[in-house]
């Protein structure tokens, strides 16, 4: 397979320090002619810049993880904007959201930097990166609210929510959980989805698609998640990879 966009990937995470750039360097040799690296503090946001700098298939989101809201500085929010403003490379706010997931993360207090980074990116005219985890309803009240240009990333919900966002007019993005064997929901989901909203991404080193589940994932297994989304959609898999690869540039403005 060759085209491939992986719209939302860490390669800031700890997992890549031993052989980060080593495996950028090799990426477009595998296939991978884009990448969009998501933010989830201000010490990512910073990386993130910095490694988008150094290759040109690279682009960047600036923003923070709704897990990281009880250790921000006070000046986040001027630290997102600075570096969002920085490059013409970074190119989305984000990753933005709400995980309630877990107890240990206050729900009021991650609404807040929802918000607070939805109004920036109005602001700035940038699309945004959502991540919404166990938190539905609210994230679909803050969208029909704020109505960003945006994407619902390693979407995990219903087939009802897949249509209320592709409504609102955002992007729907999915990863290797297409390949999972517990992933009929994920499966109803990608149907309802038209091909023109439709995003792959891997969130690498997570989520590695079927045959490397439990591995560390990188951009180029995007290929296994496209197979399993073509089968739904009855296409061929470098097809669907050549629209998402379009969608991807479209929405990011590359």
């Amino acid at each position: 397979m060759n085209n491939i966009f992986d719209t939302h990937a860490h390669y800031a995470d700890h997992a890549f320090d031993e052989d980060r750039y080593e495996l950028l360097d090799k990426l477009p040799e595998m296939g991978v002619s884009y990448v969009m690296l998501a933010s989830s503090s201000v010490e990512d946001t910073v990386e993130n810049a910095a490694i988008a700098a150094k290759y040109d298939y690279i682009y960047a989101a600036s923003g923070v993880h709704p897990e990281s809201v009880d250790h921000n500085p006070e000046d986040y929010l001027d630290i997102v904007r600075k570096t969002a403003l920085s490059s013409p490379k970074i190119k989305a706010i984000g990753e933005i959201g709400l995980d309630y997931h877990y107890d240990g993360y206050s729900r009021e207090k991650q609404i807040k930097l929802f918000e607070e980074q939805l109004i920036l990116a109005a602001d700035l005219d940038l699309p945004v990166i959502v991540h919404s985890r166990d938190a539905c309803e609210d994230t679909l009240t803050l969208l029909k609210k704020h109505r960003p240009r945006g994407v619902v990333h390693c979407f995990s919900g219903s087939a009802e929510t897949a249509k209320e966002i592709v409504k609102l007019g955002m992007y729907v993005g999915f990863t290797g959980v297409l390949t999972f064997k517990n992933a009929k929901k994920a499966l109803k989901a990608l149907a309802e989805v038209p091909t023109e909203r439709l995003l792959l991404e891997t969130d690498c080193p997570y989520m590695a698609p079927v045959p490397f589940r439990g591995k560390r994932c990188d951009s180029s297994m995007i290929a296994y998640t496209a197979a399993a989304a073509a089968e739904i959609k009855g296409m061929d898999v470098q097809e669907l990879i050549d629209i998402t690869c379009e969608n991807g540039k479209r929405f990011y403005g590359i």
